[in-house]
Parts: C-alpha cells; structure tokens; sequence
C-alpha cells in the first residue's frame, strides 16, 4: 500500500470568508452541469459534489451573485476540461490531438456564434459562459479572459507532451508553466468584473502588479500540487507534480521534498505580503480591491483544497491539515533559485 505524505497546517495570513448564497450558487452549478452534460456521466457525478461553488464564493465573497455564479460555473468546465480531455481522456496523452480540440474551443469562446462544434457539451457549454461573461465585462476584459484561456490551453498542451513521453520537466520550466496550467490567470478578469469596475492597463499591466498576481498563482499552484499529491499518487496515469519535479531536480523523496516545496511558496507569500503592502500604500480603491481580490483568491484555494472531496478522498482519506499556521517556515529575503521567477524580488520601488 502507497504511504500517506502527511500535510502539515500551511501558512496563511489572509482571514477567510464567503459569499452568502454559497450553497445555492453551489446547488445551481450542480444543475448547469447537468444540463450542458459536461463530461461522462461519471465526471460529472465526481465534479457535483466537490463544492466548486463554494470554491467560487470564497474567491468572491463580496461579488456580484451573477459573477459568482460565472465563475462556478467556469471552473466546473476547467475542470471538465482538465479531468475530462487532458487527465482521463484520450487527447490528454496526444498533444496533436489536444491541440486541435482546445483551438476550436478558443474559437468558440472568441465567438460564440461560431457554428462549430455545435454538438460538443464542453463548446455547448462555453458559448453560455462566454455570453454570460459579455453582459457584465467590458469587451477589453472579456478580450482578456480569452487570451488567458488560451495561455492556460498552451500549457495542458505542454503538459500533455510530458505526459505521452512519461517525462518529468525541470524544476525552472515547470515554475513557469504552472502559472498557467493551474488556470489561475483565467480568474483575473472576473475579479475585475465581479466588483464593477475595469483597471486601467496602466496599472493592471505595471510590472509591479503583474509580479504580485504571478506571486499568488505560484501560491495557489504550489498549495494545489501539495493538497493534491495523494489524490494524484493514487491514480492511474501520469501526473505532474512540485513534489515530483523538486524529487527529480534534487533526489529527494516526496516526504523530503514536502518540506522544501513549503518554503518555497512560503517565501513567495512573504514577498507577496511585502510587495503588496508597499503598493497599497499608494494605491487608489479599484487597485486596492484587486489586491484584496488576490489575497482572497489565495485563501479561497487553501480553504477549498484542505475540504473538498476531491482532495480529501474519503474512501482513501488524505493527511490534510485542518487549521492553517501563522507564522513560515521560510522568510529569506533572498531571490528563489528559480530564474522565470527570481526576478521578483527585484521590482523597483513603487
């Protein structure tokens, strides 16, 4: 029998909180699935019952509902995608074929009056949240949830090429494919637009703010491959993971590796806390809100990661922690060894 890696309670600074109409935003995310059939019906029967609205409403607890709503929805369909295509189907282990499926899918979202794949759940179920998306966006942010959409379908490609390979990457390539593999950058628009207001690219696309939303996908997807692990260890087929990559960069095992990924996403949190401060300070209230926005964002993937079903795995229970920690096991101001995110720790003064 495989051992159980057990997590210790990670650090977190950021208090929690969730919208009111969570469990039925919950509850109508469960009936969207259904009625667009996203994935088999095995898929789907595992995505209703792991709380994907509640992920949603702890992103946004002061959302619009509608917005919430959205992005529930959005992420049951990343995760139709993910589980569906990439991990469980075939197309996940053929980057040719993947390739092909995902850029008609953009396509779609691009327009959704497109008449392809018109009998495909996951396209059927994509023009809704496209349409949906373009009532309470500004067109430059639905542009943007576009463009990010296909940063995040590059890199499952990527993935899947390890994957029909059986190769594990570097510990610096997959740092920065797992910016976008996580899908997090997906979110950053409906931050935007679940708030009612639309940053100006001066500010969304300063190096400075850039930075700090990299540094909270680097927390999220170093928590998600940390929570994850024992999930992904018992499956069938091949999985990424920090603890793998960080085992095949330094020889270490995963009990050995756990430690160092912590500290790696605890010095990121530290800077993040740091660079974030020292941008609010002069910062006016829609940026304000944003930097609010990714805080939450962090808190709401730790929270929903440590209760869901589908990292806790009942019938195979996973050592999840079930407080956080106040404090890091890793503060050093000095640069991660890491050179597609080193350069972090080197902003100029805002």
């Amino acid at each position: 029998m495989t051992q159980i890696l057990a997590v210790p309670p990670l650090y977190s600074p950021f208090p929690p909180a969730i919208h009111p109409r969570h469990a039925e935003i919950d509850r109508q995310t469960s009936e969207w699935a259904d009625k667009f059939g996203i994935g088999s019906d095995d898929l789907r029967a595992r995505l209703v019952v792991q709380e994907i609205g509640g992920f949603a409403s702890r992103v946004l607890p002061e959302g619009q509902e509608e917005a919430v709503r959205i992005l529930a929805d959005f992420i049951l369909w990343l995760f139709g995608v993910d589980d569906g295509h990439c991990e469980e189907g075939e197309a996940g282990a053929d980057p040719r074929r993947l390739v092909a499926v995902l850029s008609r899918l953009i396509r779609v979202a691009q327009n959704p009056d497109a008449p392809m794949m018109t009998d495909d759940p996951l396209a059927g179920a994509l023009r809704d949240l496209r349409r949906r998306i373009s009532l309470l966006a500004s067109p430059a942010q639905v542009a943007r949830w576009v463009d990010a959409l296909r940063e995040y379908f590059m890199s499952v490609v990527w993935e899947a090429s390890h994957r029909s390979l059986g190769t594990v990457p570097d510990l610096n390539d997959y740092t920065l494919m797992r910016l976008y593999d996580g899908a997090t950058s997906v979110f950053l628009p409906v931050l935007e637009f679940a708030h009612g207001y639309d940053l100006s690219p001066d500010e969304r696309d300063s190096v400075r703010v850039r930075a700090l939303a990299e540094m909270a996908f680097f927390v999220i997807t170093w928590d998600n491959d940390i929570v994850s692990f024992h999930k992904e260890s018992r499956g069938d087929g091949y999985y990424l993971n920090v603890l793998k990559v960080l085992g095949r960069e330094y020889g270490l095992s995963p009990r050995e590796a756990l430690p160092v990924a912590i500290a790696q996403r605890d010095r990121v949190l530290v800077l993040f806390l740091r660079e974030r401060d020292r941008l609010a300070a002069s910062a006016g209230p829609e940026l304000r809100q944003y930097l609010r926005s990714l805080g939450a964002f962090i808190r709401a993937a730790q929270d929903w990661g440590v209760t869901s079903v589908r990292y806790t795995t009942p019938g195979d229970p996973a050592e999840l922690p079930d407080r956080f920690r106040d404090t890091p096991t890793d503060a050093d101001r000095e640069p991660l060894p890491i050179p597609a995110i080193s350069w972090w720790w080197e902003l100029p003064p805002p």
